[in-house]
């Protein structure tokens, strides 16, 4: 490896001025180092679910395997004869591996995934195997070896590991333009789901996690790019006052949960009075609330603004072939199933080899001495080449009772044995061994013959050994979206100034500043304007909008209720128009106009009515030669609420001087379903509590 670093160098330096040249030194190292860093480091193989720096791990554990705990500093010690990154990296993957409490027994402390605490120092710990490792991991007769880094030993290219762990320990890594992101699978889970991939039957497999939670898995899609999964935490209300976080999602800690719930009740978002962990080897998040707070209220707003509820993306790469591959959960499971058997058939092979050797092995001892071959070596032969040729013929006399031809090396075996006398109970005995080893060679037969039940039979063993240590801990189920600006207190002020159109919630910086309502810094805000623009815009200390301001509130998408009721003119000098609209949804920071969108549109009256209130109005009309009438009133409730787009109704044909407000107006819509939360005993629309009608 050395050489061929220093030829490339030795390429560049000799190269003159070219040696500057960047398309050549990308192509030559760049894509060199990005294959080493998938291939060696950040991706995972598919044949035995492992990082080369685990791989290393488990061998080296194997080789000192004697039953009894090892320190970890002697561990990382035998790693690093296989394994050339260091220490730090290797200590880093054996703790991982023992956190998932699958295939490396610990002792010692090796930290909390929960807390986030860190393990012990390495001279502090111990490890060994465990007593699954041993039974699924290591078979070196169908091992695949070759020479270590430095050619001083040799490694597996594979573990034969005889169970989809790569699927059930997950697994994370950052390659070249690459990352790789496997959700850990509950175990017994892939156990059911390898013996329906042999039998050819479907299964559905969704992640389980070490810190349990609440998984959507709606949008999981088989672990692909573009796949989505939302988890949250369990939290649970002890009383009015109390809430108690139960778990946390995966990949957080309490530190990281309750740092973000700090952070959020800071900001205003939510009102928490006080926090207190009392989590170990489960987690429990006490929040104790003020009075006056909702606690289902501040569930919701827990979920929308802290890491109480996160959503990951996994991306699900493997080395197949020698190369990245993207492969889908149930693809990774079924190769793994159908791997297993590959590997069983390579171990009954080997074993069928090795008993039809000690069934030939036996039989010609037998031949040996019930037929008293022996006895050959007895007579008078002018070599000892000559004895073993005489030996060789009477054997041969035999070579019908065995079933594989009698060579030299087998006559060597026989007459190095010591001549002893065979007594009836030897011949017994030999006997018997020879029908055992016949029962042992067929039963692999049979088994070679009916392999998938061989397996299917493998999965079940270990699931009825190992499974009731591996119950599933995360609850699946769909997530109903929650809106934050509908759950989060309002924590901020909004603040305009109407005629230069300038609105935020730093009133410091606003000329002439006008209070306009309260929100929260998240809230959306829809704002309308005199030429008939509306606008929707996330709030900000200060924007400018436009100048001419009529109308500006918290936006809330979906809202059906409010109702806007406008009398517009359409064009300098154009018909006067009546309308009543919602609107429900709309893109963010794009103008919209309420008016047929001609030059010079103006809106002469404008109200918003949160509960489709309809109001009567006085119009006056600009004096003239031959008007009838001067005045007349209009009851908003003549017209029917329309989309936000149409025109409206002509209301008037003639100048327009203005329009007052004479009676204030009903609901015109239907009436609005109402809940009381016991807890804080108030009304609410949020479906909180018990629903009176």
């Amino acid at each position: 490896m050395s050489e061929e670093k220093g030829n490339k160098f030795d390429r560049v330096i000799a190269a003159g001025e070219n040696r500057y040249k960047v398309p050549g030194m990308y192509r030559d190292w760049f894509l060199d180092y990005a294959s080493y860093v998938m291939l060696d480091r950040a991706v995972p193989y598919i044949e035995d679910g492992l990082k080369p720096v685990q791989r290393r791990i488990l061998h080296a554990l194997k080789i000192n395997e004697d039953g009894r705990y090892h320190k970890v500093a002697g561990i990382v010690g035998d790693t690093m004869k296989f394994h050339p990154h260091g220490d730090a990296s290797i200590y880093d993957a054996l703790v991982s591996i023992q956190q998932k409490e699958l295939l490396i027994d610990g002792q010692g402390n090796w930290g909390n995934i929960l807390t986030g605490d860190g393990a012990a120092a390495m001279r502090y710990i111990e490890a060994k195997l465990s007593k699954f490792a041993l039974e699924v991991v290591f078979n070196p007769k169908i091992t695949e070896w070759v020479p270590t880094y430095d050619r001083a030993n040799m490694e597996p290219v594979a573990l034969p590991i005889k169970f989809p762990f790569l699927l059930a320990q997950g697994s994370k890594g950052i390659g070249v333009g690459l990352k790789i992101l496997i959700l850990p699978h509950n175990f017994n889970e892939l156990l059911d789901a390898a013996i329906a991939a042999l039998k050819g039957e479907g299964f559905d497999l969704y992640p389980d996690f070490p810190t349990a939670g609440i998984a959507d898995c709606s949008k999981y899609n088989g672990g692909l790019r573009g796949s989505r999964v939302r988890i949250r935490a369990t939290i649970t209300k002890s009383d009015k006052k109390t809430l108690v976080i139960k778990d946390i999602p995966f990949g957080e800690t309490t530190g990281s949960v309750i740092a973000s719930i700090v952070a959020a009740n800071d900001s205003g978002k939510i009102k928490i009075k006080r926090i207190d962990d009392y989590s170990s080897d489960k987690v429990e998040i006490v929040l104790q609330l003020y009075n006056d707070i909702s606690p289902d209220k501040t569930i919701d707003a827990l979920y929308a603004c802290t890491k109480c509820a996160v959503t990951i993306s996994p991306n699900s790469v493997v080395i197949k072939d020698g190369k990245p591959e993207f492969m889908t959960i149930n693809d990774i499971l079924s190769y793994c199933a159908f791997h297993t058997q590959d590997l069983f058939e390579k171990e009954l092979n080997v074993t069928l080899s090795e008993l039809e050797d000690d069934w030939h092995r036996m039989s010609l001892e037998k031949i040996f001495f019930e037929m008293k071959v022996y006895r050959v070596l007895e007579n008078d032969a002018k070599t000892w080449e000559a004895q073993i040729d005489d030996v060789m013929n009477t054997m041969l006399e035999y070579q019908h009772i065995v079933k594989k031809p009698i060579s030299n090396d087998d006559i060597l075996k026989l007459v190095e044995k010591p001549v002893r006398k065979i007594s009836k109970f030897d011949i017994k005995a030999a006997d018997e061994r020879l029908r055992s080893t016949e029962d042992q060679i067929a039963k692999v037969k049979y088994n070679l013959e009916h392999l998938t039940d061989y397996t299917i039979a493998h999965f079940k063993n270990i699931k009825n050994k190992y499974g009731a240590a591996h119950p599933r801990l995360t609850r699946i189920e769909e997530f109903e979206n929650i809106n934050a600006q509908k759950v989060v207190v309002a924590n901020a002020k909004l603040y305009a100034n109407f005629a230069t159109g300038f609105v935020g919630l730093d009133e410091k910086n606003i000329d002439n500043a006008t209070f306009v309502c309260e929100c929260s810094d998240i809230d959306d805000i829809i704002v309308f304007m005199k030429n008939g623009d509306y606008y929707v815009t996330s709030v900000k200390d200060k924007t400018f909008i436009g100048k001419d301001i009529i109308h500006i509130s918290v936006f809330k998408k979906g809202d059906n209720r409010t109702i806007y009721n406008t009398i517009y003119q359409d064009g300098k000098g154009g018909i006067y128009f009546v309308k009543r609209f919602a609107v429900t949804s709309i893109t963010k920071n794009k103008f919209y106009n309420f008016t047929q969108g001609k030059p010079d549109s103006t809106a002469l009256y404008f109200s918003a009515n949160p509960n489709g209130e309809a109001e009567t109005i006085r119009i006056h009309f600009r004096p003239r030669p031959k008007l009838k009438k001067t005045s007349e009133n209009y009851d908003f409730a003549n017209i029917a609420v329309k989309g936000r787009s149409s025109r409206g109704n002509i209301i008037s044909r003639f100048p327009i001087q203005r329009i007052q407000l004479k009676a204030k107006g009903v609901s015109t819509i239907g009436g609005k379903d109402i809940w009381f939360d016991a807890d804080i005993n108030r009304l609410n629309d949020a479906q909180r509590g018990q629903y009176l009608g």
